[in-house]
């Protein structure tokens, strides 16, 4: 399937852009080679380690501890490492099983690396690679535990938001790893029966489109969107259902909202308990999106509290001052984060809490150096790359500021994406505060 969308309604195949020349690998080719290896941990990125002629090789569809055939689909004699598929198990691991999706091996779609065995060993999967990546990049030996969400099943059937590739003779279907090409599919197992019902999935004679978006919200609006079109996105809404009350936001059923049912309501939670924003408190949600964040935090801090969202993404800052309209001590800006940061630092000097919510990527340095330069009382950040948090974490330690807290969450099912916030507070310690009113 195609890759989770980016946080501002884009795929996410990294930085946005266009491409530079691709260079030519060196060497003479050893795709299609097949070798047997024994295969060491899991990897970032839904692949498995393991070493062949005192090189490194990245194994899909394989588990920890397990010896394989694999075949060989990137790399030269002269590439540090290589790119493998394991096409034949002769010693499985305890917890291999039969993938339930037909499409889900070697050669098949993409988008699940870890079909091959359960949800909860996924979970154990990820928390390792959240351990490694926190230890060999910040040097923070954490304990992780992923944690599960209400709203899928056994991992599967959760996703609420869909992209569908369309090939050249007008059919829909889903893309193999690390490939343009596309596989007609007649059911997506980790789409919701919603998406799967809407008409879109398996469907033929798709002229003159590259995808389809489908969007199946919490509202019961089902919604196919073709690409490329003239015609502006249509409206879809959403509803976050938190303790005693309801939030309710308009967007783009191309726009980025999570797609697992739970994850808006757990992410929003997380926030909250690691931030415990006080009535008559500043925040600053950067990264705000439509404001998810916002629109909870404005109703914290109360009429004597202020809540700024900055969005980069022109439609979703429209859609974040629509849905945070009814509350005068919110305010959606629609800027460049960095830009804006760089800009605004009397804005973020007076924040006591921030909210970070940045792309794959990370926030980067910039970022990080003017918000912390104001010295809020919290931050929290949401991070779907544990590699950048990684990084941007060693930049918030050169700059006073510890992980406080950290939490994991399976937001995304039989592939290797996990989501993470983790609560960034002044090295010299939180100051004291009064008990969290539970409403």
């Amino acid at each position: 399937m195609t890759p989770p969308r980016s946080r501002r309604g884009r795929p996410q195949h990294g930085r946005r852009g266009r491409r530079g020349p691709t260079r030519q690998p060196q060497g003479t080719s050893l795709v299609g080679q097949r070798f047997v290896v024994d295969v060491e941990d899991v990897a970032h990125g839904g692949h498995c380690v393991a070493r062949h002629d005192g090189r490194v090789v990245f194994v899909r569809h394989t588990l920890p501890g397990e010896q394989v055939v694999v075949e060989v689909t990137s790399g030269t004699d002269r590439t540090s490492f290589l790119r493998a598929d394991a096409v034949e198990v002769l010693r499985a691991a305890p917890q291999r099983r039969e993938a339930p999706c037909p499409v889900a091996g070697p050669g098949g779609c993409g988008g699940c690396d870890w079909q091959h065995t359960d949800a909860a060993f996924g979970r154990e999967l990820k928390a390792r690679v959240v351990r490694e990546q926190l230890r060999r990049l910040a040097g923070l030996d954490l304990p992780v535990t992923v944690e599960q969400v209400p709203g899928d099943e056994e991992g599967l059937r959760w996703r609420t938001r869909l992209e569908l590739a369309v090939d050249d003779a007008g059919r829909a279907g889903l893309h193999p790893h690390r490939s343009h090409e596309v596989i007609p599919v007649e059911d997506c197992l980790i789409a919701t029966p919603a998406v799967v019902g809407s008409g879109a999935v398996g469907s033929e004679g798709n002229r003159g489109v590259r995808a389809l978006d489908v969007a199946a919200t919490s509202t019961g609006e089902v919604v196919v969107t073709p690409r490329p079109s003239r015609d502006p996105a249509p409206v879809v809404h959403e509803q976050v259902a938190l303790r005693g009350h309801t939030l309710d936001f308009a967007l783009d059923a191309t726009g980025f909202w999570q797609v697992h049912p739970g994850a808006a309501r757990t992410l929003v939670t997380a926030v909250l308990d690691g931030l415990r924003p006080r009535q008559g408190e500043l925040v600053t949600d950067l990264y705000a999106g439509v404001g998810l964040f916002a629109a909870e935090l404005a109703r914290r801090v109360g009429p004597t509290g202020q809540v700024v969202a900055v969005e980069g993404d022109r439609r979703a800052a429209e859609h974040a001052g629509d849905n945070l309209a009814g509350v005068p001590w919110a305010e959606a800006v629609h800027a460049d984060v960095t830009r804006w940061v760089t800009e605004e630092p009397e804005s973020l000097a007076q924040s006591d809490l921030v909210v970070l919510d940045p792309p794959r990527t990370g926030a980067g340095k910039d970022v990080l150096t003017a918000l912390l330069a104001g010295r809020p009382r919290a931050v929290a950040y949401v991070a779907c790359d544990p590699a950048a948090l990684a990084r941007d974490l060693v930049t918030a330690k050169t700059l006073g500021y510890q992980v406080d807290s950290l939490q994991a969450y399976d937001l995304f099912p039989m592939t290797h994406h996990v989501e993470c916030v983790a609560v960034l507070t002044p090295t010299e310690g939180p100051p004291e505060l009064e008990p969290l009113d539970p409403s």
